[in-house]
């Protein structure tokens, strides 16, 4: 661990422009799926999480998100510090920040928006990343039906398919996938810039109230994809929801639309974790099937 504290201490030197060397390491929750440590001096910490040395691809992607929703002048992200390889390890070095529960959920909402207002020419990202450990392609579409049935229902459909969940999920399914027209008739969703992963557990807010997110999986798609997963798990404030609707008003569509979004992440908890999720994707499929039926 020597080893590897003192290769990190050298990398946070360099990309911050500042020695740094390490005094303290606590082990801490919030690396999501990583093993997460907060590393100090006398002055500054740092937030770093771990995974073996063939998942820095998570990292790289996980900063390269980060640095996309920055630039966004929007939600405050961690500021993303130096990645790389240490002592045979994989590591994320990001600013620590304290976070609590509660803040200025109004804030958060209106600042959403804004992130939503940045735009692309079609739907997808420069670079494929993961959700949760899914992999999660990201290939360019110019039709966002296209995008969703082919990337994300029809992909988490395969890899269900492929842990033995077939059944009335994948006729359910299947049909869904050639009927997805039906969900958008008169609607045509900007490319906006999503978090791609907006449960409850990754948003949090700095004692002066002022919201953060974290542990993205970016890419363009519908905004509404972000709105639907704050419900999902639940965690948002009612002030978050009326102050995003204020800012920019949602379509009446969205009622229908958020259960078809939300299957994306039921069918990939399904995935990861089986159990009642797969009873639950399969609810929501035919769910939304007997609706355009």
């Amino acid at each position: 661990m020597s080893k590897f504290l003192s290769e990190i201490a050298a990398a946070i030197s360099r990309s911050s422009g500042a020695s740094f060397a390490v005094e303290n390491a606590q082990a801490v929750h919030g690396g999501d799926i990583s093993q997460a440590f907060k590393l100090s001096d006398a002055s500054r910490s740092f937030f770093v999480k771990i995974q073996p040395t063939i998942r820095l691809e998570w990292f790289e992607a996980e900063a390269a998100g980060l640095t996309e929703l920055a630039n966004a002048n929007a939600v405050r992200v961690p500021q993303v510090v130096c990645h790389g390889v240490a002592a045979g390890q994989a590591y994320l070095v990001l600013e620590h920040l304290l976070l609590k529960p509660n803040g200025d959920a109004a804030q958060l909402g209106r600042l959403l928006a804004q992130q939503h207002r940045v735009s692309a020419a079609q739907y997808g990202g420069p670079r494929d990343n993961w959700i949760g450990a899914t992999p999660q392609p990201n290939p360019w579409h110019e039709s966002w039906v296209a995008f969703w049935r082919d990337e994300r229902l029809g992909f988490q459909l395969q890899l269900a398919a492929g842990n033995g969940y077939g059944g009335a999920l994948q006729a359910d399914g299947e049909a869904l996938l050639t009927q997805l027209d039906a969900f958008f008739d008169g609607y045509v969703p900007a490319p906006s810039l999503l978090h791609g992963d907006l449960w409850g557990g990754n948003h949090g807010y700095l004692s002066d109230g002022s919201p953060v997110i974290f542990d993205p999986a970016v890419y363009f798609g519908d905004r509404e994809c972000d709105l639907a997963m704050t419900e999902l798990f639940g965690g948002f404030a009612p002030d978050f929801y009326a102050a995003y609707r204020e800012a920019w008003p949602l379509d009446a569509g969205y009622a229908v639309r958020k259960t078809l979004y939300n299957l994306y992440h039921v069918l990939n908890h399904a995935n990861l974790f089986g159990g009642s999720y797969v009873a639950q994707a399969g609810r929501m499929a035919a769910q939304l099937r007997a609706h355009i039926l």
